[in-house]
């Protein structure tokens, strides 16, 4: 069955927004993207908390296979599309992570701690500070997910204003996307 044309559908359907972090992406080939420190779909660890919602703004190790032999780069961000600000939340966006590179230790999120390689570049995430953000739900508002997301870039950098936002990051990559992998963990502040 063929989908329905924007024509055919009420105005509430036509203005409904899938809250999914692809909503609009271009489709690509998917890649493997794992963490020894939770499955997907799984908790995060306290640790990778927000260090005023009781953990240490400490970035998950994440290891990713499988990738186009095309790859010339990665780029990394984490999202949170549950966040209520209409346009979720960006926790961490890391890119020109060199094609070679296959995985990040955990703390690599905290740039002062040398993890990540060589030529990586960090953004500014949702508070502008250039560095992994843990999760912080509010209170009550039941779980969230924090979609970690590597692109598999066809080209080894990227021209992004240093003061950038990851959403801007998202914009330049977008036609350089060969594949992507994701992996999503949930936390949730009780009330």
């Amino acid at each position: 069955m063929a989908p329905a044309r924007d024509e055919d559908r009420s105005a509430d359907e036509r203005t409904t927004v899938v809250n999914h972090p692809n909503w609009r992406l271009p489709e690509v080939p998917a890649f493997e993207l794992t963490s020894p420190d939770f499955r997907d779909g799984g908790i995060l660890p306290i640790w990778a908390r927000a260090a005023d919602a009781g953990g240490e703004d400490r970035s998950p190790t994440l290891h990713w296979t499988g990738a186009p032999r095309e790859t010339r780069s990665y780029a990394l961000t984490v999202y949170d599309p549950d966040a209520p600000t209409g346009s979720g939340f960006w926790h961490w966006a890391v890119y020109d992570l060199p094609a070679e590179v296959e995985s990040l230790p955990a703390g690599a999120g905290d740039p002062q701690n040398g993890r990540l390689p060589a030529g990586a570049v960090t953004l500014p995430n949702e508070y502008r500070q250039p560095r992994f953000t843990g999760a912080a739900p509010p209170a009550g508002h039941g779980e969230h997910r924090y979609v970690f997301t590597v692109s598999a870039l066809d080209v080894p950098h990227l021209d992004v204003p240093a003061d950038a936002t990851p959403a801007v990051l998202g914009f330049l990559m977008r036609e350089h996307v060969l594949a992507r992998a994701q992996l999503t963990g949930v936390q949730e502040t009780p009330s």
